[in-house]
């Protein structure tokens, strides 16, 4: 059971590879009570006192995986006594041994000493073998509804987790998202609640069939069925009130994250990875108050900070709930459709974590929509900036706000597919080395395109300044414009009210005429700007050849996208040609060479004339 050793000088213990869990499991599934593991953990404490009484120093050999090493931090405390102690640790996969050290002292410094000792024990490894340091790479890890749909997911999703680890990862934070589509499934339950009908029933089938498949312990079905027990009386008094403003759907909405964390805790400890379910407001995510849309709160960052360094211990997982936070009075609030990737980086950037990786179902960010495109490729490396212009002209792979605490910080952050792994996916960080024309190409379909002209003689900033007040009335947001002294184009995304662009329009009439087209689309390209010609030369060849009509075009202050407005019945057939000619080798047109003339006539003319291209169309 245990070997003892030594001389008055020295005292050995010797603790069997016991974790609290495991016993608790072996009680709960053989019915043999004879392992009781407090009494088992009393009983080690009192022997460590009785053996060290006379010595001056005590080593406590915990074999054990060092994922469980933290139940034997008590005997530490106990069996020290003031004397120099140390606890020979047993590494889980590598079997090496590393010694550390409890400094001894006087009764009062016990808690000092154990204290830090709890905090060097996971950057101060030591190895007895080797001597060097055993560094572990920080990082906080976020998974998306389609990452854990259900359980089979959540069981691939804890497995790759533990794998992480084995691989030298240390996950700070899992930060995850409702379960598949249960976001989806209560808004509509919330919408089906004003109609007088209350029913969550596919909800709750979900998450209750992933407890029973692997047989989670009861105080997680407990507290899950408590959560959409609660989450049901919230529609209850939705039905009878016949109100749901937006406070209430992001409380709503809040209970798909607060159940996944739980479930994916909870199967992480049953593999053998410690963690604990936390909810963001816990440590540290604070927002506004704008309900369906809150913005972190300036100085976040060290409440994070400070909540991280108090509350989590650096070797348990933390399973946190993406998407949500709390603002200053305690009310649940959202961060907006996607909001997790803002979470994540939130926490990495705040906790200084080595790398952020953000767990999708595509391999990393691909140069065109997949579901278009089927030759698109993982782009290796960008920069925060062309990640962000991406994820804000259409781009599904992040939040469009979500590389700003990365960027604050410069945290790496590495786009990773959950289906597939072994993919090296896109790492985004300030700068990269790749020497490339375009970089991606992306959209945003169902725009409208507002075109202003001056009715009377107004400089450009007197009329610039009148059409911006009026837009700024209306609260209408625009995506990209072009303007000379008396007109301006700019366009509306679908989110924009209908009803608030009309009454904006009717404000402009007094001194503009302004023309709405609809259904028009936004091609974007992120590009390299100093070489602007070369891309705008084969741009419009393909749009020449494919009779596509530009109507607006505008290159981004930021200096790294070049957009165009399109018809959305042509945008198809743009994205598909120009990812021919800039990511497959195979253009419909001549290339734009150095010393070409553009309008067409020379060598390059006489070849066209020669060969002329294949014009591809998008199959129907």
């Amino acid at each position: 059971f245990f070997g003892i050793g030594g001389s008055p000088e020295l005292c050995i213990l010797a603790l069997p590879p016991i974790p609290w869990q495991q016993a608790h499991k072996t009680q709960a599934h053989s019915g043999n009570p004879s392992i009781d593991p407090m009494k088992f953990n009393i009983s080690a404490l009192a022997m460590a006192a009785v053996l060290s009484a006379g010595a001056t120093s005590t080593v406590t050999l915990a074999f054990a995986p060092s994922s469980s090493a933290n139940h034997h931090h008590p005997s530490l405390a106990v069996s020290s006594f003031g004397r120099p102690a140390f606890v020979a640790q047993r590494q889980y996969p590598s079997d090496e041994f590393i010694l550390h050290m409890v400094g001894g002292g006087k009764d009062e410094e016990a808690s000092k000493n154990l204290n830090e000792y709890k905090k060097n024990i996971s950057s101060k490894r030591i190895t007895e073998a080797s001597g060097k340091s055993d560094e572990k790479i920080d990082v906080a890890m976020k998974f998306g509804g389609s990452s854990i749909a259900n359980a089979d997911r959540v069981d691939h999703v804890t497995k790759l987790i533990k794998d992480q680890i084995a691989a030298g990862y240390r996950p700070r934070a899992v930060v995850c998202s409702a379960m598949g589509k249960t976001t989806n499934s209560l808004l509509a339950a919330g919408d089906f609640a004003l109609e007088g009908r209350v029913n969550i029933d596919a909800i709750r089938t979900l998450h209750m069939a992933a407890i029973e498949q692997f047989g989670l312990p009861q105080h997680v079905s407990d507290e899950v069925t408590a959560l959409l027990d609660e989450c049901q009386d919230m529609l209850r008094g939705v039905s009878l009130l016949q109100e749901l403003s937006p406070k209430s759907l992001d409380q709503l909405v809040s209970y798909g994250e607060r159940c996944s964390v739980r479930i994916v805790a909870a199967r992480l400890n049953q593999i053998g990875v410690p963690a604990q379910a936390v909810d963001s407001w816990d440590v540290g995510i604070v927002t506004d108050s704008n309900f369906g849309d809150a913005k972190l709160l300036p100085g976040y960052e060290k409440t994070v900070k400070d909540a991280f360094s108090s509350k989590i211990d650096p070797n348990v997982v933390a399973v946190v709930t993406g998407f949500i936070g709390k603002d200053g009075k305690g009310r649940i609030t959202t961060l907006g459709r996607g909001g997790s990737d803002l979470s994540a980086t939130a926490i990495g950037a705040s906790c200084g974590l080595d790398e952020v990786q953000v767990w999708k179902d595509v391999d990393g960010i691909l140069t065109a929509d997949p579901r278009l495109v089927n030759n698109a490729i993982p782009v290796k490396a960008l920069s925060y900036e062309e990640a962000a212009e991406l994820a804000y002209f259409g781009a599904q792979v992040l939040h469009p706000i979500a590389m700003q605490p990365a960027m604050k910080c410069g945290i790496p952050v590495r786009v990773k597919n959950s289906y597939n792994p072994s993919s090296e996916g896109s790492v985004i960080s300030e700068k990269h080395d790749d020497d490339r024309l375009v970089t991606a190409i992306t959209c945003k379909r169902g725009v409208q395109l507002l075109d202003i002209h001056s009715t009377q003689m107004l400089g450009a900033y007197g009329f610039l300044s009148t059409v911006f007040g009026d837009l700024e009335k209306h609260k209408l947001s625009v995506d990209v414009l072009a303007s000379s002294e008396v007109s301006v184009s700019l366009t509306f995304d679908k989110k924009q009210p209908q009803e608030d662009i009309d009454n904006a329009m009717r404000d402009l009439a007094p001194y503009a005429t302004a023309t709405l087209h609809k259904d028009r689309a936004i091609l974007t390209l992120i590009a390299d700007v100093d070489r602007s010609s070369e891309v705008l030369a084969t741009v419009f060849r393909v749009f020449s050849a494919q009779d596509i009509k530009v109507e607006m075009m505008s290159q981004g202050a930021s200096k790294v996208n070049i957009s165009f407005v399109l018809r959305n019945d042509q945008i198809d057939d743009a994205i598909l040609n120009l990812h021919y000619c800039f990511f497959e080798g195979r253009c419909i047109v001549e290339p734009y060479a150095d010393g070409e003339e553009i309008n067409g006539e020379g060598a390059s003319a006489s070849k066209k004339e020669e060969s002329p291209p294949l014009v591809v169309e998008r199959s129907k």
